[in-house]
This record gives structure tokens, sequence and C-alpha cells, in this order.
């Protein structure tokens, strides 16, 4: 199997643990006071990173500003998450956000987007297409109004995932993996802070000295993420990466699912099988492409 693939899918695992770790932490310090912890972890990581590799922490040319907005981007989704988690099950905020970023990566990949090179979309494509899409929605809880907010922030953070990654890798191509990641964190950790100051968070409820360390460590992990996106995004088209993503999202959302409420969902697997299926013929097909 392609190198690329197999990072895709460790990284789509290690956001279905992120997004668990950044959803508890939310839990304690709100959606926004969590965004600028899970940032100022992060940037501590890279930093650390950047030290003792002796790279540069200023850039050595000048880069178009947008290129600079990932971490901006980042703050959405990390705040749409962070307000959608406990609602709904992590296995269907992971389902949504798939469809999301399926929906952005076709028109990413069509009209190369944010600066992407194009890849043509090839109609035999939209049988797949259309058994992830039923995949997906098989595991989201439509029926139930109630829930409609925390569906339509989970489809958000889609969108934003893919121009999160995208505006990072235009980064990366003229620098390196980890400056871009650096400047993720910055501008992610700067917009975080500007966000929380205007929604003035009353008060924090005080946390108990035994809560555990590994809900603090969100940001260490989204480093690794972003560090991985940005290596992968150059290599293959942008549909693919989403569907090899969320295939280690699912299974491990839905082990997650089990640690974290006890209750293991048949539905939800089901669902992640079609979805996977759907990318084997959507991969098939596209290494038939002319």
């Amino acid at each position: 199997m392609n190198l690329y693939y197999i990072l895709s899918i460790l990284s789509g695992a290690l956001v279905s643990l992120m997004t668990m770790q950044n959803g508890v932490l939310a839990n304690w310090y709100g959606a926004y006071g969590s965004t600028v912890i899970i940032h100022i972890v992060g940037l501590i990581l890279i930093a650390c990173i950047m030290v003792f590799k002796r790279y540069h922490f200023m850039p050595k040319s000048k880069c178009p500003p947008w290129k600079y907005l990932g971490g901006v981007v980042g703050v959405a989704t990390t705040a749409f998450s962070n307000l959608a988690f406990g609602k709904i099950s992590l296995s269907a905020m992971l389902a949504l956000g798939l469809l999301g970023q399926l929906i952005t990566s076709l028109a990413t990949d069509r009209f190369g987007l944010f600066g992407m090179p194009k890849h043509p979309f090839h109609k035999k494509k939209l049988i797949s297409i259309a058994i992830v899409a039923g995949g997906i929605m098989f595991m989201v809880p439509i029926q139930d109004l109630t829930l409609l907010l925390p569906i339509i922030l989970s489809l958000l953070t889609g969108f934003t995932i893919v121009a999160n990654r995208t505006v990072n890798a235009a980064l990366a191509e003229e620098s390196n993996v980890f400056y871009s990641t650096l400047y993720n964190y910055i501008t992610g950790l700067a917009t975080g802070l500007v966000v929380l100051l205007i929604s003035r968070p009353d008060t924090i409820e005080a946390v108990p000295a035994n809560q555990p360390l590994w809900m603090y460590l969100g940001g260490a992990v989204g480093v690794i993420v972003v560090c991985l996106s940005n290596l992968i995004v150059v290599k293959m088209p942008s549909v693919s990466m989403t569907l090899l993503t969320f295939i280690g999202q699912v299974f491990t959302g839905v082990l997650l699912d089990v640690l974290l409420t006890g209750a293991f969902s048949i539905v939800n697997l089901i669902g992640g099988f079609l979805v996977t299926a759907g990318l084997a013929i959507n991969l098939f097909l596209g290494s038939k492409s002319p």
C-alpha cells in the first residue's frame, strides 16, 4: 500500500483521539477557553521542535498573507467540534465532518481551489461517492431535530478542515512542514484569544487536581496531525486523502465511543464499512482512469 495512504489513515485515527481530548477539555473550560489551551500546548511543542532542529522562526522570503491564515481557519474547526461534542456521538460527528470534507474536496480537486492542482472528476465515481454518502448518513441521527445545531456544526468542520490543511500545505511548500505548523498555531492562538475575549466567559468551573493529563494533550496530537496533513495533501487528490483519513477516524471513533459511553454502535460500524467500501471503489476507479 502507498505510504501516503497509510499516513492518511494514521492521521484520521489521531484526529479521532484529538477530537475526544479536546471535547473533554471543553467540558471544563468551555469551547473558547479550551481552544486557547489547545493552541498554547501545540505552540509550545512545535516551538521546541523548531529549536531542536535549528529552524528559523522568521520567514526567509515573502509569502502571500493568506498562506499564514491556516490557524485562523483551524480555530473554527476546534470551536465547532467542541460545541458539538457530547450532543451527538463522536462517530456521528466524524461522519458529518467527512461529508463536509467530501463536498469541499470535490470542489478543491475540480477547480484547483487554494492553489491546489486540478484533478478531473470522472462521472463513474458517482457510484462510490453515493455509497460513501449513504454510509455517512446511516450514522447520523437526522430524525432528531433537536440535534440540528450540532449536526450543522459538525458538517461545517468538514469545510474548515480541508481549508486549514490546504492553506497550511501551501505555506509548507514555500518553507517546510514544521514552519507551516508553527504559524498555524501562532495565528490560531492569536485568533483564539480574540474570540475568547469577545465571548466574555463569565466563569470557568474549577478543575479538580486529579483530572487526567491526557485531556490537555489535544494540542500536541494536533501538531502531529497538522505535520502529517502538510506532508500528505500535495501527494494525492484531496478526495482520496479525505476518504482514507475517514477510515482511521470512524473505526477509532467507534472504539472511543465504547470507552467513553460503554455503548457499542453496530449502526456506526456498518456505516464505517459502507464508507470503506465506497473508498475502495473510488480508489479502484481512480487507478483505472486515463
